[in-house]
C-alpha cells in the first residue's frame, strides 16, 4: 500500500517561513472535525524552524530545517494514546481532538518535540500531513505547495520504495537511534549534525597576499583515508560532510608550483577554519 513520506532538502531551505505561514493560515481558527481542533493563534506552532551555524568568517555556513511530527510508523505517541492517536493505513498520524481532550500528558510522548499543547482547546496538536486536504483530492500538503525553493516535497509510495529512494539519495531521519522509523526524511542533514573544514589559501606577491587558485587540498584522517578537494579563484575550499570527535587531521596544500604546507588539526565537536594558509 502508497503511504505519505515528506523529503526535505536542508541545502533548498532558506528560512523564508512559507511552510509555517501556511500551516497557521490552514488550522489556526478552523476546527476540523475528526482531524483537529481549531490551532491557537499565538506561541508555538506544529511546524518550527531550526538553525545551524557552521565555520567562521566568510566561511560561515547557515543552515535551516523544518521540524513537524515525523508520522513515525512506531510512534510512541501512539502507544501512550490509548485510542487518542492514531495511525492511518496511509501512515499519517492523527490526533483525535476529542479522545486526545484534557490529555496533557500525551506532549512528552514525542521524543522529536513535535507536538504543541492548545491551552484553550485543552488539547494536544501535531501536523497532521494535512490529511483534511488530502482526503478531498489535494496532490500535497499546503505548506509543500508554498514552498518557492522547492526544500519540501510530499511522496506517496510503497515502504520498500522509499526505503530505497533514501538508500539511493542518502536521506536521512532524525534521531534514528530511537527506533521509531519516522516517515519525514532529511537531505544534506549533514548541515546539521556533521563538522566542516574550510580555509582559503594565500600568496605573497611583492609584498601583498593574492588568492592562490588551483591549490590541491587535502585532509588525511587518523586512519589514513584522504579526501582531496581544490581551491577556487578566490583560494577558498572546504571539507564537508566530517563526523563529530574525528579526533587528529592532517591539511596538506600543495601549490601549483609544487611547493606544500601542512597543518595538523583536532577535530572534536565544532568546524574549523583556517585563515593562515599562506605560500611565501
Amino acid at each position: 500500500m502508497k503511504k505519505w513520506n515528506l523529503v526535505v532538502d536542508v541545502a533548498l531551505c532558506h528560512n523564508c517561513n512559507n511552510c509555517m505561514l501556511a500551516t497557521k493560515d490552514e488550522l489556526v481558527g478552523n476546527g476540523f472535525p475528526g482531524y483537529t481542533a481549531p490551532h491557537a493563534p499565538h506561541g508555538e506552532g506544529v511546524l518550527r524552524m531550526e538553525r545551524s551555524v557552521r565555520g567562521a568568517g566568510h566561511h560561515t555556513q547557515v543552515a535551516h530545517r523544518p521540524v513537524m511530527c515525523n508520522h513515525c510508523d512506531d510512534a510512541p505517541c501512539v502507544r501512550a494514546g490509548g485510542g487518542a492517536i492514531r495511525k492511518r493505513d496511509d501512515g499519517i498520524v492523527v490526533i483525535d481532538p476529542v479522545a486526545a481532550r484534557g490529555r496533557r500528558d500525551l506532549i512528552d510522548s514525542c521524543p522529536y518535540g513535535a507536538m504543541v499543547w492548545n491551552e484553550a482547546e485543552q488539547v494536544p496538536q501535531n501536523w497532521f500531513f494535512d490529511a483534511h486536504l488530502l482526503d478531498q483530492g489535494w496532490p500535497e500538503p499546503r505548506c509543500v505547495g508554498v514552498c518557492p525553493t522547492g526544500a519540501l516535497t510530499s511522496v506517496r509510495v510503497e515502504d520498500a520504495g522509499m526505503l530505497e529512494r533514501a538508500r539511493r539519495e542518502g536521506l536521512r531521519t532524525l534521531k534514528p537511534e530511537l527506533g521509531t522509523r519516522p516517515r519525514v526524511y532529511y537531505r544534506n542533514l549533514q548541515r546539521f549534525d556533521r563538522l566542516l573544514v574550510a580555509g582559503s589559501v594565500l600568496e605573497r606577491d611583492g609584498g601583498r597576499l593574492e588568492c592562490l587558485a588551483d591549490a590541491t587540498v587535502e585532509l588525511q584522517g587518523a586512519s589514513g583515508e584522504t579526501r582531496t578537494t581544490t581551491s577556487d579563484a578566490f583560494g577558498d575550499f572546504s571539507f564537508d560532510d566530517l563526523p563529530l570527535d574525528a579526533g587528529e587531521l592532517r591539511l596538506r596544500v600543495r601549490h601549483p608550483s609544487g611547493a606544500s604546507l601542512e597543518r595538523e588539526l583536532h577535530l572534536a565537536n565544532e568546524s574549523v577554519t583556517l585563515d593562515d594558509l599562506i605560500f611565501g
